[in-house]
């Protein structure tokens, strides 16, 4: 049983970063998903790929999984800069063009 630790990314429909700051663990799937032979939806025998743990932070996640002795890996994203703008600087003098 793996464990997998991540920050969500944002949703490509909005552009606020809400509910991206928090670190989740969530388990890989045991086993392989299968139709179901009645109704044809999509099921697997493997109860733990419903559990999504939310945690603050990276370091309180790994203590989680270290505590509880997990195997675990990290996906650590890069952070994205957002240089302020302002409209006013498209019509300052000396702007190149």
């Amino acid at each position: 049983m793996i464990a997998r630790i991540f920050q969500p990314s944002r949703a490509t429909t909005q552009s606020a970063l809400g509910k991206t700051r928090e670190w989740i663990l969530e388990f890989e799937p045991a086993t392989p998903r299968r139709p179901e032979s009645l109704m044809g939806w999509i099921s697997s025998a493997d109860t733990l790929n419903q559990i999504r743990v939310r945690f603050p932070t990276r370091e309180e996640a790994v203590a989680y999984a270290e505590r509880n002795g997990l195997a675990y890996s990290v996906d650590v994203t890069a952070v994205r800069r957002i240089r302020p703008k302002s409209y006013t600087d498209r019509f300052r003098p000396g702007r190149p063009n």
